[in-house]
């Protein structure tokens, strides 16, 4: 699975280790809001890897959640969802809005091998200082570059260089030369 090679999501392992993130996401979806250490201390044990400061809102829901690596100062809003059947990185300082999907699984094209309930996954890599708008969906094998800009309800079908902004369904690259925030002071509107 992890090799990006063909697999079963219901060999015995897998579903043990599924069993162990529902329980675990149960546990952090259902807990009273807890304290910055004490989030860190839960998302810790849930997790791959999690940087100081990151921030996961719950409900969050995972498959197996050891693929999951988030830097320093992540934050995930409420309702993300991280199929992670393949690594998944998140790079320091991004900020992921509400109902973001992030999906490394991936399923055959051909249709004998569906029907054999055969899947596979491919990792998605998410830069550093990157802001993925709400409801964006990022497709499997993707790679978005450093402080790149995903806007919400993008669906991204294709990597994302570095200090871009992609928009729509499939994303695609707006130019460089977009006023950046609200009322830029000399520009016209």
């Amino acid at each position: 699975m992890l090799a990006g090679e063909l697999y079963t999501a219901d060999d015995p392992e897998l579903v043990a280790d599924a069993a162990g993130a529902v329980a675990w996401m149960a546990g952090y979806n259902g807990m009273p809001p807890p304290t910055p250490e004490g989030q860190l201390a839960l998302l810790t044990e849930g997790l791959g890897s999690v940087g100081r400061g990151a921030t996961v809102r719950p409900p969050f829901y995972c498959d197996y959640g050891y693929n999951i690596h988030l830097a320093e100062n992540v934050f995930l809003n409420f309702g993300c969802i991280l199929l992670d059947v393949a690594r998944i990185e998140i790079g320091a300082g991004t900020q992921i809005g509400p109902g973001v999907q992030i999906l490394t699984a991936d399923h055959p094209r051909d249709a004998v091998l569906r029907a054999r309930r055969l899947e596979f996954g491919r990792p998605i890599r998410i830069g550093a200082n990157v802001w993925i708008g709400g409801g964006a969906l990022i497709l499997p094998g993707v790679t978005i570059g450093d402080d790149a800009v995903v806007g919400a309800g993008s669906v991204i079908t294709r990597n994302v260089a570095s200090g871009q902004t992609v928009v729509g369904s499939p994303a695609r690259a707006l130019p460089r030369s977009m006023p950046d925030g609200p009322a830029n002071p000399g520009t016209r509107r």
